[in-house]
């Protein structure tokens, strides 16, 4: 493939994970109005809080469906650019690629389930009781697994060799905070109340806060590492292959 057209390929899947969380803040909080609720709510609260907002929801989950594909694009830009750390593809790197490709899942299915729950306006309250806490605890609940995701970055950054680093190391340090701060949306199948219920601080606020600036670091770091590979590639090229 041609250098230019590889490495503006590899650009375009940086910036996709920008017009994800774009394009997630959008409908998650600009139409579908995905405000948690309280897990301790009746089942009348939460169907009347889904058809006050049916419309929002379900056009929330069709944007979502077209959105979250895009990030397969930053998933294995990052991967890809991980590889230069263990030489090819090591460890680190396939536990990022496989626990990054469960985001859009693991935003699609959860959505699903709130739609069902608002897609029949005459369904009982106590399905869309049930069907709103599906959602509530799987959106939330697999938050570890991106914890994982995380930390294999920040390891394999701390990890590095290289005479040039492929991600700045202070990057290192930041993916391992910032992988801990995601973790407590695990322990949301355990609390209904507190910083650990799904509306809590600890497993949504201070999560949903820390995704912006981890989003806004990593964007940062991955177009740096495709500056550094282009520049290593191009210099490849000036030398002349030998017999």
């Amino acid at each position: 493939m041609d250098l230019k057209i590889k490495f503006r390929l590899y650009r375009f899947s940086v910036w996709c994970g920008i017009f994800v969380a774009i394009g997630a803040a959008v409908a998650f909080y600009g139409i579908g109005k995905l405000s948690p609720p309280a897990p301790t709510a009746s089942a009348e609260e939460i169907k009347q809080q889904l058809l006050d907002n049916r419309t929002g929801i379900l056009w929330c989950v069709v944007i979502m469906g077209l959105v979250a594909p895009f990030f397969y694009f930053f998933a294995v830009i990052t991967s890809v650019l991980m590889r230069r750390i263990e030489g090819g593809w090591g460890l680190l790197t396939m536990v990022q690629l496989t626990t990054a490709v469960i985001a859009p899942t693991g935003w699609i299915y959860p959505l699903a389930m709130i739609a069902t729950a608002a897609y029949r306006p005459d369904r009982s309250a106590d399905l869309m009781l049930m069907f709103s806490d599906l959602y509530w605890l799987t959106y939330v609940g697999v938050a570890f697994i991106f914890s994982i995701n995380i930390a294999t970055i920040g390891f394999a950054t701390l990890f590095d060799k290289n005479e040039v680093p492929t991600f700045p190391r202070w990057t290192g340090y930041a993916n391992l905070v910032f992988a801990v701060v995601f973790a407590p949306g695990v322990f949301v199948y355990a609390f209904q109340s507190g910083p650990l219920a799904w509306n809590g601080f600890f497993a949504m606020a201070l999560p949903s806060v820390a995704f912006i600036f981890w989003k806004i670091m990593m964007t940062y770091t991955l177009l740096r590492a495709v500056k550094l590979e282009e520049r290593e590639a191009e210099e490849a090229e000036l030398v002349p292959a030998t017999v």
